[in-house]
């Protein structure tokens, strides 16, 4: 399924384009998004690099990751929500808001766009995130969606030079709350 376009109230889920490279500094060069994140802040070539990979990726059949642009009304591009699939009709939920904009509420939409598009329109059964424990606000959004805890995961994501757990939480296509009309 390509391009991919999911509207919520505020924010655009949309596929990445190669000249996305600049404004998604904000997020991946951003010490204080990626903190957060599986991976270290990037340089503006890695970036580059990271961004022509999910563009290429987006082009796959059949397609193994929905990674989309989070746009306000003037395009500005101000964070992401993927969908890596694995397994059977199961992915992993990944998402991030550049730190100017934290606190608004934009986590919840995109991840609750893209989790309503992976059972409504991808037919998955399971969806879940590994979030670092000490990421409240990511949590709070993981509840907020209706998933729920399954535990910890020692030693999960090695960045920022240590060893990370992540609290994996999950939710089931029966389970979602909020259902589009």
């Amino acid at each position: 399924m390509y391009p991919v376009k999911l509207h919520g109230p505020r924010i655009t889920l949309r596929e990445f384009e190669r000249d996305d490279v600049d404004a998604s500094m904000g997020l991946v060069g951003d010490d204080r998004v990626t903190q957060w994140l599986s991976f270290d802040s990037r340089t503006r070539n890695q970036a580059a690099a990271m961004i022509e990979g999910v563009v290429a990726r987006a082009q796959l059949e059949p397609r193994t990751e929905y990674y989309l642009a989070g746009v306000l009304d003037d395009d500005s591009l101000i964070g992401f929500a993927r969908l890596g699939l694995t397994g059977v009709k199961a992915a992993k939920l990944g998402y991030a808001v550049a730190a100017d904009h934290w606190g608004h509420g934009y986590a919840l939409e995109m991840a609750g766009l893209i989790v309503d598009f992976g059972f409504h329109e991808l037919d998955l059964h399971r969806i879940s995130a590994a979030i670092g424990p000490d990421n409240l606000r990511s949590i709070a959004t993981a509840d907020h969606l209706g998933m729920k805890y399954e535990g910890r995961i020692r030693d999960h994501v090695f960045t920022n030079g240590s060893w990370r757990d992540s609290a994996l939480y999950s939710l089931l296509a029966d389970e979602r709350l909020v259902r589009p009309s």
